[in-house]
């Protein structure tokens, strides 16, 4: 982890090559809490360790005679209430502690604040695990006569949601052993891996670069700083390969266990049963996005190598920007005029919800020494509202990116009226309004647009961020596959874990891209590889479901954007099948994902028709 001393130098130095962008906005947490060391965080801890011991205390138990008593569902419905309102203080005290942790993962304060806080919220709520338990204990005709109340029927998708939990449950003492050291296990590991990654610097041409600067360089348009810039993340991640094969090796593991105690009979079950979708679903994607590799992403950098005038392009420049294309900065204000503008020629009302995040400071925008990489909204919990974090630096694709967080942000607005245990939106759902705002943006500005080199940059790019949401994550998708099976039957040596990359890279990227010595770590900074194995066919899935979603919008009558907001609204009380209904669409379909995949080849024709 570097001196403060080291990242004041590191940070001036980045300010001192950085476009000027305008004031960036950083997030007032304060409508969490005041501070770290305010009363109201020591207050509300104490408070949420009493109400969990009261909680179990007073129904541990008692839950199937309170379901078949003379009060049957009323009775149950206000203890689901009462465990209601504990979930979203619990919620509230981990939302503050994670967000002021992303803030600087290398501060030793803020590190020690967000472990206590995980901690006591994991001890805490140790007291609650008994309840979905005992909830799948009850009878089926039991539950479902009290059900037929109204105030339980209220929350009838969530506790279809619980059953579908109940054949991969564990007795009582296992699961209070599993939450108990989930802080020692992979909740530690997670965090060594954010911390690493924070701290890390890479030397590009004698300038000591944090993560996501380097990353930037990779879209430079000149092409020495994306060659300087590949290599200095392939020596600063050869040097760190060790301990990323260690959390890999070890996460892995760990999943193993957990799968093996609890009966999934696949190593991505437990993400299809979290994500509500069946399992067929998501082969039919995979198989759908692998077959089309030859006419999306390699037919793409195919054309894109004749572009650069070679037979192939290095593997730094697959996301160049165009040759003879100016690459402008876009400030801070003009990206926010954008995006917004866009959302409100689709909807007063989206936009309006989007606005908000601007005017009460709930996005964090600036790049900093020690901030998390990438981009994130977090919805927090329903009784507040989400934060966006980016690390906004005035390429395109930024706009894009606060496009594509603004969505996840209006979504979470929408849909916390459902409350903590039924706003959360399942993964492949979590992405439909995060790429349909991206896609509003992008057809926005390209409407705006009538020079035809402009044009063609801009759909090189729309193409580019597609090719990366859907074959790049499938390509992930397969990779993790490979290293989670062959992890069962013993750790993988770096060196393997690379050969692995490799082969799902080499077979998505196909023949145009050549990959050169060094990117067989580029592994190892995905962090969703770490944080939530399995995610990455969510973008996928959101990407092919908003192409054939936008397909509609298109030729659809008056009143799309109810409908769709209405969508959104639902958060996670109806599964995908309903939520898409209402606009002829269907995922379960084996012709659903090629209708997606088939924008992504019209705009590459149209781009083949541009090549002069």
């Amino acid at each position: 982890m570097p001196s403060k001393k080291t990242a004041a130098a590191t940070a001036q130095k980045e300010k001192t090559h950085a476009p000027d962008l305008g004031v960036l906005p950083e997030w007032n947490l304060a409508d969490l809490y005041p501070g770290i060391d305010s009363p109201e965080v020591k207050r509300d801890l104490e408070r949420a360790n009493t109400e969990c011991s009261a909680f179990e205390a007073a129904f541990k138990g008692k839950l199937a005679d309170l379901a078949a008593g003379p009060k049957g569902g009323a009775a149950l419905a206000d203890v689901v209430k009462r465990y209601e309102a504990i979930d979203d203080l619990l919620g509230r005290l981990m939302s503050f502690a994670s967000l002021v942790y992303v803030g600087d993962t290398t501060d030793a304060k803020r590190a020690k604040f967000y472990g206590d806080v995980q901690e006591q919220i994991t001890d805490a709520s140790t007291h609650l695990l008994f309840f979905t338990l005992e909830l799948n204990r009850i009878d089926d005709a039991v539950l479902e006569r009290a059900l037929a109340n109204p105030a339980l029927g209220h929350y009838r998708s969530w506790f279809e949601d619980v059953r579908k939990e109940k054949p991969y449950q564990l007795d009582d003492k296992l699961e209070q052993l599993f939450h108990e050291k989930s802080v020692t296990g992979y909740s530690a590991w997670n965090r060594l891996f954010d911390e690493t990654i924070a701290g890390l610097t890479f030397d590009v041409d004698g300038q000591s670069l944090t993560i996501e600067p380097t990353l930037h360089l990779l879209q430079d348009a000149d092409g020495k700083k994306r060659k300087a810039a590949a290599q200095a993340l392939a020596a600063t991640f050869g040097a760190n390969l060790r301990l990323f094969a260690l959390v890999t090796n070890t996460l892995a593991k760990d999943k193993e266990i957990s799968d093996r105690w609890r009966g999934f009979n696949d190593i991505a079950a437990a993400r299809h049963l979290s994500n509500r979708v069946e399992p067929e679903v998501v082969d039919a994607l995979v198989r759908a996005v692998t077959e089309a590799y030859p006419r999306l992403s390699h037919r793409y950098y195919r054309l894109k190598a004749k572009w650069f005038g070679k037979e192939k392009l290095p593997h730094w420049d697959r996301n160049a920007p165009l040759p003879k294309v100016d690459m402008r900065t876009i400030v801070w204000s003009e990206a926010q005029d954008t995006v917004l503008g866009a959302y409100r020629a689709f909807s007063p009302r989206m936009a309006s919800i989007a606005e908000r995040f601007f005017t009460d400071r709930w996005i964090d925008a600036p790049v900093r020494p020690g901030k998390a990489p990438g981009a994130f909204a977090h919805p927090t919990v329903p009784s507040a509202h989400p934060y966006v974090l980016l690390n906004y630096q005035g390429r395109p694709r930024d706009v894009m990116t606060l496009a594509h967080e603004l969505g996840h942000g209006v979504h979470q607005v929408l849909a916390a009226p459902n409350g903590p245990l039924m706003a959360p939106t399942p993964l492949t759902l979590a992405e439909t309004a995060s790429v349909f705002g991206e896609m509003l943006t992008f057809q926005t500005l390209l409407s705006r647009t009538t020079n035809a080199r402009e044009r063609k940059a801009m759909l090189a790019a729309k193409v580019e961020d597609m090719i990366n949401t859907v074959v790049r994550q499938i390509a992930f998708y397969s990779f993790e596959r490979k290293v989670h099976t062959e992890r069962r039957k013993g750790e993988l040596t770096p060196e393997r874990i690379g050969e692995l990359w490799l082969s799902v890279q080499a077979e998505s990227l196909g023949p145009a891209i050549d990959i050169q010595p060094g990117y067989e770590t580029f592994w190892a900074y995905i962090p969703h590889f770490v944080h939530s194995p399995f995610y990455v066919y969510a973008y996928a899935f959101g990407d092919c479901l908003v192409n054939s979603l936008y397909a509609v919008y298109d030729n659809a009558a008056e009143g799309f954007a109810e409908r769709y907001l209405a969508m959104l609204a639902a958060g996670g009380t109806k599964h995908h099948a309903e939520l898409l209904k209402p606009f002829g669409l269907d995922a379960r379909d084996p012709g659903f994902w090629q209708g997606g995949l088939s924008l992504v080849e019209r705009m590459i024709g149209e781009l083949e028709t541009m090549e002069g």
